[in-house]
This record gives C-alpha cells, structure tokens and sequence, in this order.
C-alpha cells in the first residue's frame, strides 16, 4: 500500500479526495474539478482500487469519509495547501520583494495590530500582495485550516481540536460602548448598564463574543436585557444606524479609538461606564505542520512585536 500511495497517486487523484471530503458530494467535486461526475466516480473508483480499501460510503444525502478516507484527505489537502505554499514562496523569493500573503482577523485586532505590522513590512517587501481578512472567528479559522489564511487572530471555535494549530498569546479584548455626539448620555458619568435596556442597540448576533461579553454585564448587574437589537456585522451600517439614531454599539477599543479619534472623527463618542466589558482572549494560530513562507513569516513576526509592544505600554 505504500509504494502504491508513493508511484501512483497523482495530484488530481489527491485534489478529488480533498474536494470530496470538503463537501460530501461527488457532483460539486466534479464540477470544483471540471470534470464530469462519471469521470469523477471512475478516478475515485481507480483510487480505492489502488489502495485496496474504500475511502468514502455512499449515502442518499452524499458521501462519508471512512477512517480510511478521512486519514487520506487530511494527508491530501496538506499536501496540496503545501505544494501551493512552496510555488508561491519560489515566485518571492524570485522577485525580491513582492510575493502574497493572506491574514485573517478579527476587527480589533486587525485595526489595533494587523495594519500597523503591514505598515511595516512596506517598507522591506514594497511590491507585496497582502490580502486582510475580517470576520468571525469561526470564519477565519475555517479559512486558516482551509489553506486560505496563511495564519489569523482570532479565538479557537469550540468545535475545533486546539492541538492542530500552533498557538501564539495575543490578549484581551475590552468593550467600549459608542453612541453619537449629541446622545442624551454622552456627557454623563458613571453610567450603570442597567441603564441603558431601553435604548436601542446595534450589535453583532447571539453567541458573538462581544455580543455575550455585553449580555454577561447586564446580567451580573441583575439587569433586564436590551429588547431594541438590531444585528449587524457591517461596521458601516453600524456607523450610519448610530450617527441617525439614540442607538448604543459596543466595539473594540482599538476600533473606538480610530472611529473617535482625529483621523477619522465620525462624530461619535464612547460612553463612560461605571464598569469595565471585556471579551474572551484571541491568539495568533497557525496550523500544526504548515510551513510559512518568508514574507508571511515576516509579517506574523512584525504582528507579534506589535501585540508585545502594545501590551507592555503604559
């Protein structure tokens, strides 16, 4: 079986295994692939007969992976995110300073650390492509275990093993609460949270950690929670929905600080609670095993000194 696995699987044998596993149909497969289904079917057919075993059971709503299977496409979809990796990194290290890299984030972190770190490397790698990706947490490591993101900050979704990714301690997040200039409580101090059930709030949907970060303060208050919610994840629509309205937003610091801040000045202003809110923990993960290449090795380091410099400031 091995000097089968060595002599005769082909990338495109291994690239359908990925796909398959991926979606559970051997329909999308063929078409991620363009190729017909019952083209897609023999090649896999060819495969399992080469290693003797079956690699998927079929059922009514698509396909499985045995043991067997699952082994095989984990193998396969490292080897091709690799073998991608390694055509890349040959064209940087070809043409100096340019190259790609794709880096995911979540928003704080990605205002506070991700655009300050590639401000920098700028000035070393002038004609690199950077791609930022901002979303969710659940996104984003699906992207990074995908291959899409070379590495993420962002925290470990619980249906993830944290053993496949190397772990590297970025920090907490605190919650500002935002409203407009002219809000009723934007001169007031201390304001307690029970206070502000009855307005209406902007934020981002259940199980969002800055979303229950805000629910856990209302109820170690023993407080009523805001009934008024519209959720969005459009740091836009939040801007517009606040400007036009007496409606509350809680954000990250470092996204406050940008929004209130001189360089932008949106005319907001963030109320001054009698309380602090803060967020679950966020890391740098990269994936157990997946080497990086230079230019995103450069940049994961410029992000680290920037988390390192920022937390020992005053």
């Amino acid at each position: 079986m091995e000097l089968g696995l060595a002599k005769h699987l082909k990338l495109n044998q291994l690239r359908l295994i990925s796909v398959i596993s991926e979606y559970g149909q051997l329909g999308i497969a063929a078409d991620e692939m363009a190729m017909t289904q019952p083209a897609a079917s023999r090649m896999l057919s060819d495969i399992e007969q080469t290693l003797g075993t079956r690699l998927f059971i079929r059922h009514a709503k698509g396909m499985e992976p045995t043991l067997v299977g699952q082994a095989v496409a984990r193998r396969a979809h490292n080897l091709l995110v690799e073998l991608r990796d390694l055509a890349r990194e040959v064209s940087e290290l070809k043409e100096g300073g340019g190259g790609t890299t794709a880096i995911g984030a979540v928003t704080g972190a990605a205002v506070g650390f991700v655009i300050p770190a590639i401000q920098q490397l700028r000035a070393i790698a002038p004609r690199a492509e950077i791609d930022i990706n901002v979303d969710t947490s659940d996104s984003l490591v699906r992207d990074l275990i995908a291959g899409h993101n070379d590495f993420v900050l962002a925290r470990i979704p619980k249906q993830y093993d944290a053993n496949v990714f190397e772990i590297f301690p970025a920090r907490s997040e605190s919650v500002q609460l935002v409203v407009r200039k002219d809000h009723p409580l934007a001169n007031v101090e201390k304001i307690a949270v029970r206070d502000l059930a009855h307005f209406e709030w902007v934020m981002q949907s259940h199980r969002a950690p800055i979303r229950e970060a805000v629910e856990a303060a209302f109820m170690e208050e023993r407080a009523e929670l805001p009934l008024s919610i519209t959720n969005s994840t459009s740091l836009l629509a939040l801007i517009a929905i606040l400007v036009s309205s007496n409606a509350i937003a809680p954000m990250a610091s470092e996204v406050c600080d940008l929004l209130v801040g001189q360089k932008v000045n949106a005319k907001l202003k963030i109320l001054k609670l009698n309380r602090s809110i803060t967020m679950s923990p966020y890391y740098v993960l990269q994936m157990q095993g997946r080497q990086l290449s230079p230019l995103a090795n450069q940049l994961k380091r410029l992000v680290l000194a920037e988390l390192e410099q920022k937390a020992t400031s005053p």
